[in-house]
Formats: C-alpha cells, sequence, structure tokens
C-alpha cells in the first residue's frame, strides 16, 4: 500500500514568511518518510515558490539523510520553457554530460511505465546522489506566468 502527499490543499498551506521554518515544515509534515517527490510539471509550475521549496527539501541529502528520487511529469499543459529552475539543473544540461539525478516523462499511460520511471528514481537516490545541484537560494514569492 503507498501513501502519497501533496502541497497545496488550502487546509494544508504553512503560514509562515519565515523560508527555513516552511522548509522543516515541509520536510517535516510531507517529505519525512517519503522516497520519491513527483514534479507534475504544468504550464506555470516554474513559476511557483512552494513547488521550488518542496524540489529544495526533497533534495537535500548528508550523512544521516537520504534525497528523495525526483521524477518530473509532463502534465497537458506543459510547454518547452516550463521545466522548474532547480528541477532543470538536476537534468542533463547538455550533450556531453553522462548522467543527472533527476528524470522527466510524458504523462504516462500505462502503469508500468509509471512504476518502471519511479523505480528508477527510488534507485537513483543512491545510484545518482553525486549528481545532485541543489543550491541554497530559494524562490521568496511567486512569479508571474503568463
Amino acid at each position: 500500500m503507498s501513501l502519497s502527499r501533496a502541497l497545496g490543499i488550502a487546509d494544508d498551506i504553512i503560514n509562515s514568511t519565515d523560508t527555513d521554518y516552511v522548509m522543516r515544515r515541509i520536510r517535516e509534515s510531507y517529505l519525512k518518510d517519503s522516497t520519491v517527490t513527483i514534479v507534475l510539471i504544468g504550464k506555470c509550475t516554474w513559476a511557483r515558490r512552494y513547488v521550488d521549496w518542496e524540489i529544495q527539501a526533497s533534495l537535500r541529502h548528508g550523512e544521516t539523510v537520504t534525497p528523495n528520487g525526483l521524477l518530473g511529469i509532463k502534465l497537458p499543459s506543459y510547454n518547452k520553457t516550463s521545466y522548474p529552475d532547480r528541477f532543470n539543473k538536476n537534468l542533463k544540461q547538455n550533450d556531453q554530460q553522462k548522467d543527472c539525478y533527476a528524470r522527466v516523462i510524458d504523462y504516462p499511460t500505462r502503469k508500468d511505465t509509471l512504476t518502471n520511471w519511479l523505480e528508477d528514481a527510488f534507485q537513483a537516490r543512491t545510484s545518482r546522489s553525486h549528481f545532485i545541484v541543489n543550491p541554497r537560494d530559494r524562490f521568496k514569492y511567486n512569479r508571474t506566468c503568463p
């Protein structure tokens, strides 16, 4: 049995301007026992501060913390410029780069396709964690999306 959680439901909004506090609450309330973060990528996903913060919290790693796997799924509203910046930094940047941490796929139409990509993201937590790019800076406000 799997358990899923998501940010953005009105009752789940963390009412604070202290980004460190919000990041801690995201980790404690939403990511504490998760292993893979799925980023649903639509037209304005790149502009949402909570998406950036959830990705940043998911990629946090160290001696006692294993990062979450990171899988992007393109929604029908996706366009070629709509990856969130922090997510994009964890994708291949050029043809010379051999590998990267995150993966992005088209919206899956089969359960086994999603299952296989989730397993890949789960395995990346240890096999590709050295590719993680997770700068400390983060969005303070949502950006404007046309």
